[in-house]
């Protein structure tokens, strides 16, 4: 079970949820290719080549850990707050009820524009700023917040949001 979702309050849903985009892989891929591949190449052609697993489990090892800080990365958008965390052993997270947030920015660069990541920064009552980098589908998550926002808190919730993979959070 994921944070948020163990972390919800009585009469509360999920509306919209996201994570670390997955360009987050771009890095320890090119270090891969560019670094580990090569050496592994050298070592394994020369009178060193019963140490050509070292790289290799080294890029695992590399991938492995983007794959975790991926995946134990957790942002939503529920009809009263909006939640956020990541890491694992050294976690951080946020919980903003929807009626402290005075404005949410999202900056994106051109290739973020072009594949769907930017960095969102809410900004709280008393002028408080959360900053979390390389989120997947910052203007969707921006809009998530702007509609459940807008919802007077009797009337019924609106139909939930399809996530950036197309599925009802």
């Amino acid at each position: 079970m994921s944070y948020i979702d163990s972390n919800l309050l009585d009469g509360e849903h999920v509306v919209f949820r996201t994570r670390l985009h997955w360009l987050l892989f771009m890095g320890p891929f090119l270090f891969i290719v560019i670094v580990l591949l090569p050496a592994t190449w050298f070592l394994a052609s020369g009178t060193w080549s019963s140490y050509a697993w070292i790289p290799i489990t080294l890029g695992a090892l590399v991938l492995v850990a983007t794959f975790i800080k991926r995946q134990s990365s957790d942002f939503a958008v529920t009809n009263k707050r909006v939640m956020m965390k990541v890491g694992v052993f050294s976690t951080r997270s946020i919980e903003l009820l929807l009626n402290k947030i005075e404005a949410i920015a999202v900056e994106q660069s051109l290739l973020g524009r072009m594949v769907g990541f930017g960095d969102i920064v809410i900004t709280g009552s008393g002028g408080t700023k959360e900053a979390f980098s390389r989120i997947q589908s910052p203007l969707e998550f921006r809009r998530a917040v702007q509609s459940v926002a807008d919802v007077p808190a009797n009337s019924p919730p609106a139909a939930a949001p399809r996530s950036p993979g197309g599925q009802v959070s």
